[in-house]
């Protein structure tokens, strides 16, 4: 089924219909305001008080007559473009997105290309990934961190294993816990390294984090050019030392936002089922 939105929008206090904004599309395309009223199938000066009333509540002009013919003034345009890209958030995807953490997305990424499924996938953190998620813009959305899942009530669905290892360039000098009191660490907010920090925490480790990085690909650059810092990163993303395994153990997730697409379905359930050897062949553990 094909859903086709029609968006009204509230500017300044004043609600516009659809109606104006696909008028100020159509004189933009046509340069002539007779061409535009014909090609919506309504008289010339439905179109004329169409634009005459919404200038009266923008208390601005839209739409000037040029040499070419008709087109729009500079506030025209840049109030059609705020439309379109609202408009643009509406249409359905022709392909399906997924979206979300570092460590998840890369996983998911893999499988797909192995299910032969095409779609667009964007990396980012889990807390950006879900506010995507909040405005209709993510058709699968993949967490690093299942606490995040929990916090927003979501409907999650396990896909593997993960647990975290310690980086540093002196990592080998890390025996035991006790081993870390006074070491400066590296920290990527809003990851699953929360794990590491409370059995620190819990353990009364005297640790102290000195640095924050976006992502686990600049945490990993940062600490290979700087031998006094370490970090918790994912085992299926980097070698490290398994010194928290067993506490750092947690799950990798994914929300299906789009239950309607029947494709997107049966790629959860080969991510399930027969995809859980090559989250195995991809450093996690399966399900």
């Amino acid at each position: 089924m094909k859903y086709s939105p029609k968006l009204n929008m509230v500017i300044n206090g004043h609600e516009f219909s659809y109606k104006i904004f696909e008028t100020l599309k159509c004189v933009s395309n046509t340069w002539s305001q007779r061409e535009a009223a014909k090609r919506l199938g309504i008289s010339h000066s439905v179109l004329n008080r169409r634009i005459r009333e919404s200038e009266e509540k923008f208390g601005l002009r839209l739409v000037e007559t040029t040499g070419a013919g008709s087109g729009l003034t500079e506030n025209g345009y840049k109030i059609l473009n705020k439309y379109e890209k609202y408009m643009i958030r509406l249409e359905e995807r022709d392909k399906p997105v997924i979206c979300g953490g570092y460590i998840s997305a890369g996983l998911i990424e893999v499988l797909a290309a192995e299910y032969h499924l095409d779609v667009t996938i964007y990396q980012t953190d889990d807390e950006s990934a879900l506010e995507l998620a909040k405005k209709d813009m993510v058709d699968i959305l993949t967490l690093d961190d299942p606490v995040w899942a929990f916090m927003h009530d979501l409907e999650f669905i396990p896909i593997a294993y993960d647990y975290l290892v310690l980086v540093s360039q002196n990592q080998g000098n890390i025996q035991g816990i006790d081993d870390m009191n006074g070491k400066n660490f590296l920290e990527v907010p809003g990851s699953s390294q929360r794990l590491a920090w409370n059995t620190m925490d819990n353990m009364k480790i005297n640790y102290q984090i000195v640095k924050l990085v976006k992502s686990p690909y600049n945490a990993l650059k940062t600490i290979q050019n700087d031998e006094k810092l370490y970090t918790f990163l994912n085992n299926s993303f980097t070698e490290g030392s398994d010194i928290l395994k067993e506490e750092t153990k947690h799950l990798i997730s994914l929300v299906l936002c789009n239950t309607e697409n029947r494709v997107l379905k049966d790629f959860v359930d080969f991510v399930t089922g027969n995809g859980q050897k090559i989250v195995e062949n991809s450093g996690f553990i399966k399900i």
